[in-house]
This record gives C-alpha cells, structure tokens and sequence, in this order.
C-alpha cells in the first residue's frame, strides 16, 4: 500500500442532524452536517412527516392550486365547439 495518498480517517467525526440529535461515526471528515437522521426518519419512529428543506411541498401546492383555478375558468373542448358553431349559425343568418 502506498503511503501518503490515503485522506485522514476520524474514528470518532461528529454528526449533527437538522432534528438536533449528535452522534459519532468514523469517517474521512471531522465533522457532518445530515438533513435526515434515525432519530426523525419516518422508517425508524413510525411517523410520517414532510421533510421540505427547500421548499418543494410550498411550490407543488402553489402550482396544484394554480391549476384548479384555471381549470375553474377554462371552458372544455365540447364548450368551445358549441360556443364556435353557435356563433358561425349566428353570423350565417346574418348574410
């Protein structure tokens, strides 16, 4: 094995969760930051909880919300159909 090409191994790094739980592990960096850990993962506490760090749950509901109000005002196709032949007969009896 060749020597001084191998990073600098921690066998007691510090892990912090965004939950605030702290435990140690052995790893090639002091100290880790985690968003997830087996303190607040759903698999291990049973719960299910939304875990959103950037924002993703706010965006889909602001865009799920857009779309029904769209849809609300937005004619269909057989709507649409109707509302043109209607106005082509209208505009026939007038010439």
């Amino acid at each position: 094995m060749k020597d001084k090409i191998h990073p600098k191994y921690y066998p007691n790094a510090k892990v912090t969760c965004a939950c605030g739980n702290n435990f140690t592990v052995g790893s090639t960096i002091e100290e880790l930051q985690v968003e997830i850990c087996s303190m607040c993962h759903p698999f291990y506490t049973g719960k299910q909880n939304l875990v959103d760090t950037s924002g993703r749950v706010e965006k889909f509901k602001e865009r799920a919300a857009k779309q029904v109000a769209v849809a609300a005002v937005r004619k269909g196709k057989k709507a649409k159909r109707v509302a043109t032949a209607s106005k082509k007969k209208a505009a026939k009896k007038e010439k």
